[in-house]
């Protein structure tokens, strides 16, 4: 059974463990749950444990994390719509910071945060608008570094400067702002990866492995080195069905 109410230890690794992973605000304690938010990151998280020495236990109410996260959910009553079991403290870590990085880049918050700093710049001039582009492009590789965790997924490439952030349907032809803005509509390559998909000169199957046009050489082909599969979701490979026609178009 769950320590209701916490002890003191357990009452304060539960604070320590959220507010180290971007869940700074206390929102009280109900049942033997801890209940946290954050400023940046959307939804609230739940924490309670058995006893100091665990099982530590870890409650979700963004059903866009949730989907995402895709772990197995023990028949633990509680708040939030859907609770985790995690033998030690490290495993919680490491899932509340996933946790964060999802709250923060799952729409709408990328829309919400261009929202709020473009709502007073002018949009009249050609030189005005790139402003308020540019602003959206950098809001969303910011997103897509913490949805991809700051690496290419294909070649593990982690240095900032040969980032990229790829959108899958390219931003002059996405139809809202929100479309331009929805992680799922990106991929965080590293920029050899980047210049060939931009140009459809590669892209993707469903399982998230590369597929090179005919257009491109062998020996770029051979110089397009990577070692993992990209996991997709459903909104991924919705939008890449468009991209894989433009890669295999005739020209």
């Amino acid at each position: 059974m769950l320590e209701s109410p916490q002890s003191f230890v357990v009452h304060e690794e539960c604070q320590k463990a959220a507010s180290q992973n971007g869940f700074r605000r206390v929102l009280g304690e109900q049942g033997g749950w801890a209940a946290f938010g954050s400023t940046t990151a959307k939804g609230s998280i739940y924490l309670a444990a058995t006893g100091p020495s665990g099982p530590w236990y870890l409650a979700l109410d963004h059903l866009g994390v949730i989907q995402e996260m895709g772990l197995p959910a023990p028949d633990v009553p509680g708040p939030g719509r859907a609770r985790f079991s995690f033998d030690t403290l490290g495993a919680l870590y490491a899932v509340l910071r996933r946790v964060y990085e999802l709250g923060v880049s799952l729409p709408d918050a990328p829309l919400r945060e261009f929202e709020l700093r473009v709502a007073n710049l002018p949009r009249t001039t050609e030189a005005e608008r790139m402003v308020v582009q540019r602003i959206g492009q950098d809001i969303f590789r910011d997103c897509l570094m913490d949805y991809w965790q700051g690496q290419c997924p294909l070649t593990g490439i982690s240095d900032p400067a040969l980032l990229r952030a790829s959108h899958i349907i390219p931003w002059a032809e996405c139809e809202s702002d929100a479309e331009r803005l929805d992680v799922h509509n990106g991929l965080l390559l590293s920029a050899l990866w980047d210049a060939a998909f931009d140009r459809a000169l590669v892209t993707f199957d469903d399982e998230g492995k590369p597929e090179f046009s005919r257009h491109l050489s062998a020996r770029a082909q051979a110089e397009l080195r990577w070692s993992s599969l990209i996991s997709l979701t459903d909104e991924h490979r919705r939008r890449l069905v468009r991209h894989r026609e433009r890669a295999r178009a005739p020209s």
